[in-house]
């Protein structure tokens, strides 16, 4: 995706979904963002259905999360379908970092969400 904030990475599915998109798509971009800010702010955007991602694109999937579990810091999933946007609102009670459903509609809110500032505590 373009014309996200500097500190939002972006990817939208489409189609069938591979291992080989994880490894020369988003893995390096992945890698970019967490040399340069340490922290994952993330927008992904499923225009398929799930049963387009291959198992390859499953294990990946699996694979970025957990290589990059301290990363994380929010991660919005855009999608129509209910399910997956519920079960986005409920990784961030098992998983670092803050998570969020957003609907097509709602994409803009999304991104603008992901990037949010990290709010610095005070004391």
């Amino acid at each position: 995706m373009t014309g996200l904030p500097s500190n939002v990475i972006g990817f939208r599915a489409r189609g069938e979904v591979t291992m080989k998109d994880y490894r020369e798509v988003i893995f390096p971009e992945v890698e970019r963002q967490t040399d340069r800010d340490n922290k994952l702010n993330y927008v992904f955007v499923i225009e398929t259905s799930l049963n387009d991602f291959t198992t390859g694109a499953w294990i990946s999937d699996a694979w970025l999360g957990l290589k990059e579990l301290v990363n994380w810091r929010r991660v919005a999933i855009v999608s129509d379908v209910e399910k997956i946007r519920h079960f986005t609102d409920k990784a961030g009670h098992w998983a670092p970092g803050e998570y969020k459903g957003f609907t097509m509609s709602e994409l803009n809110d999304a991104i603008l969400w992901a990037g949010e500032p990290e709010k610095v505590a005070s004391h």
